[in-house]
């Protein structure tokens, strides 16, 4: 059942990138390449709401009124470590946006995340602050990571993962129902291990070919 906080993409070169990352035979150059590809459509589709400033500019030909973003007003926030492995699509399309870091690892019995590291830049309560992670398995990272952004008063927040899982988007819902998710694609469940079925495997391993 879909949740309100919600968008996911639909289109035939989105089904042909995610059938090359859940590929066990994909390599780590490919799966990197279609990560950045897959993220930088999320993000393209994340700003569709995003608001203009007008300025005068000239062409060959004239001078007219132009619109462009204000890149300093977007922080992208990469979940460590396999969220990192987004950073270049995202900044294909807004390059001079600012990056902060957070570090987070799964306890392997509880599942639940635990916070090593966070830096975000300053001013981040005047931002729109975009959370990066590949994978939204239970939820709890995405809603940790949340939490601390709510502390230093972020009023703007979005969240853009590939694959997700029912159960943490209904995780996230519960918790900030006005926290917008954008991914590529809806799995059917979460196993025993706490993995996305069907999945890709560990994102971040496939990433840096560490397994």
């Amino acid at each position: 059942m879909l949740q309100n906080n919600e968008v996911i993409l639909k289109h035939p070169i989105i089904e042909h990138k995610l059938s090359i990352l859940r590929d066990k035979k994909t390599g780590t150059k490919e799966f990197r390449e279609v990560i950045g590809e897959l993220s930088m459509l999320l993000c393209y589709e994340a700003l569709s709401d995003a608001q203009l400033e007008e300025l005068e500019i000239e062409t060959p030909i004239a001078r007219m009124k132009g619109k462009r973003l204000n890149e300093n007003n977007f922080v992208f926030l990469p979940i460590l470590r396999a969220g990192t492995g987004m950073i270049d699509g995202v900044l294909k399309i807004v390059p001079n946006a600012k990056i902060g870091h957070i570090g987070m690892y799964r306890d392997e019995e509880t599942f639940k995340p635990h916070s090593y590291y966070y830096k975000v830049p300053k001013g981040i309560e005047d931002k729109e602050v975009i959370v990066l992670d590949p994978m939204l398995a239970t939820g709890g990272s995405i809603i940790d990571t949340i939490g601390k952004l709510k502390e230093q008063n972020a009023k703007k927040i979005k969240v853009l993962c590939i694959i997700s899982a029912p159960e943490g988007l209904k995780a996230v819902h519960n918790k900030y129902p006005e926290v917008k998710i954008y991914c590529t694609a809806v799995d059917e469940k979460l196993n025993e291990n706490a993995y996305i079925v069907p999945g890709l495997g560990d994102a971040g391993d496939r990433i840096f070919g560490t397994k």
